[in-house]
């Protein structure tokens, strides 16, 4: 798992369109981001629904499954917003001030931004991992204050996160739950504050994902050992309309073995809903 976190790590930065114009803005200050669009798309003159891309911790924009549904969203005529959280990689902030609660604040910050371009239509979420529990919120957030989403993906949201915080252990590091340092080092490399830890433990996350009422997709795949499956058929009990989960035989956590399968059922899923 290190060797192949060192890989994503290398790869992320050696990616090109690096940009220091930041047009959306979080707590930690500016996001980095990227639109697709369909092909041959005319912004002044065409419409389109969006889809906005949440990465997991530690990750990026530019990593899987990301980049891959992004492009496949756009042959089906769906735009969308891929970003990095704040703290990650090419926006500002620091990775030991990120909390969950800042990063659905970010996601908000780009429902936002979405909001207010002319061409889109209606808008869907995509979470993988952190960022599904990001989405779930963000999602419940928005219906309790009259905006709810389009749809809804979440592929292995980790809801997991909680209790790894109350326990102490955490991607290889252990600490006092009730007491945590300033940060701790997370494969021996990537720091995860203080912060984060005691605000993780109190975050109401089936509670608030629940007020969200419109259609739901989650995607977890059979042979996950980062986020069990009990946690997305958790979130299908939680919801009170009709939430379909879809088991992918033989995919891990990272979304590595079985991409154009995941990719098909979170695009198919987005179809149906916002065209």
């Amino acid at each position: 798992m290190r060797h192949f976190l060192l890989t994503l790590i290398f790869a992320a930065f050696a990616l090109p369109g690096f940009s220091r114009e930041y047009k959306v803005h979080g707590p930690q200050g500016g996001l980095a981001m990227e639109v697709t669009l369909p092909d041959d798309f005319d912004r002044d003159n065409d419409k389109c629904p969006m889809v906005i891309l949440m990465h997991g911790i530690f990750s990026s924009k530019n990593i899987v499954p990301i980049p891959a549904l992004a492009k496949a969203l756009a042959k089906e005529g769906i735009a969308s917003i891929c970003f990095d959280f704040g703290g990650h990689w090419k926006s500002e902030g620091k990775m030991e001030l990120m909390t969950v609660g800042k990063e659905i604040e970010d996601a908000l910050a780009m429902w936002e931004y979405a909001k207010s371009l002319p061409y889109v239509t209606k808008i869907g979420l995509l979470g993988h991992s952190q960022g599904g529990v990001v989405a779930s919120m963000a999602a419940g957030i928005l219906a309790s204050e009259g905006e709810s989403p389009d749809a809804l993906v979440l592929i292995a949201p980790g809801s997991v996160i909680q209790d790894a915080c109350k326990g102490g252990k955490f991607f290889g590091a252990e600490f006092n739950p009730a007491d945590p340092p300033e940060y701790v080092k997370c494969f021996g490399m990537m720091r995860l504050g203080r912060e984060y830890i005691l605000t993780t433990q109190e975050l109401d996350i089936y509670g608030t994902a629940k007020e969200y009422t419109g259609p739901v997709r989650l995607i977890h795949g059979s042979k996950d050992s980062i986020v069990p499956m009990s946690c997305s058929r958790k979130y299908v009990e939680s919801y009170t309309q009709e939430a379909e989960l879809i088991v992918v035989e033989g995919e891990n956590h990272m979304i590595t073995r079985k991409l154009k399968r995941v990719v098909q059922h979170a695009v198919s899923f987005f179809v149906s809903q916002l065209k």
